[in-house]
């Protein structure tokens, strides 16, 4: 399917998710929020695809927050009207499959915001991240005063917020907001690497451990191990844990010992 301002490439079980708006700093639009939900909602579709990259068209910019020259931003902002009513952003977060942001130019605002909905981030060296809502004002509307202190600690993030300022790379790196800093030209084939390790795994427990690290970060410890163990339980047929052993066996001789008496 072809979208308006995102476009969609699917290769080797990776879906290659990219802002398309270069010309308008890969803002977020009205039709970006109602493309990239439509992206996600493909891949969620489609047994194929098993991880899914996110970055922006261009060099300079991964996304550069809320287009203020749209007029749906202007008069309701990120929630207003004309956007889809499932958020975009948190689709991208409770996608069934892993989803890492390929950071690759300036991710402010709303574009830092969609980074930290996603599960693992990898940001150039030469990118910087952050929120400045408050310099004009206002405060981050698209999850930032929620996630990012989840992620990186109250401290961190209103230092962040409070500022309005942009982080560099190693910045961002030193307080865990991402998970890797590489070279500029290194980095899809940094996320393509990581990508393809988590596509050797089972989906089904890539699917579970998802759920359950987004999930279990807002429970008490008690009830979050309950949850664990219920869900870990049922995550999967007797047929599709055989095969994951099978695979594992295949793959490693330690493993080939372990299950080799196991029906």
């Amino acid at each position: 399917m072809a979208y308006e301002t995102v476009l969609l490439d699917k290769k080797d079980g990776i879906a290659y998710l990219t802002l398309n708006r270069p010309e308008r700093a890969n803002t977020i639009s009205a039709q970006l929020a109602h493309d990239v939900l439509g992206a996600v909602e493909d891949v969620e579709a489609d047994s194929a695809c098993r991880v899914i990259i996110v970055t922006g068209a261009g060099e300079r910019h991964f996304c550069g927050g809320a287009d203020l020259r749209d007029p749906a931003v202007q008069k309701g902002g990120l929630g207003g009207a004309a956007f889809p009513r499932r958020d975009f952003i948190t689709a991208l977060e409770t996608c069934r499959v892993p989803v890492i942001a390929a950071i690759n130019g300036a991710a402010m605002g709303g574009g830092c915001e969609i980074a930290l909905a996603c599960d693992i981030r990898v940001i150039a060296d030469t990118a910087t991240i952050g929120l400045p809502e408050i310099r004009f004002g206002a405060l981050p509307a698209g999850g930032g005063t929620q996630r990012l202190p989840r992620l990186v600690g109250a401290g961190f993030a209103k230092e962040m917020i409070f500022s309005g300022l942009p982080w560099t790379a190693q910045d961002a790196y030193r307080v865990g907001l991402v998970n890797r800093v590489v070279p500029a030209a290194q980095l899809i084939g940094a996320c393509e690497e990581m990508a393809r390790v988590f596509i050797e795994r089972a989906a089904y427990a890539l699917k579970a451990a998802k759920i359950l690290i987004n999930t279990g970060v807002e429970l008490p410890l008690t009830d979050a191990l309950k949850y664990e163990r219920k869900l870990i339980a049922g995550m999967a047929t007797s047929d599709e844990r055989r095969q994951a052993q099978q695979a594992a066996a295949a793959s490693q001789a330690t493993y080939a010992r372990i299950f080799k008496d196991q029906k």
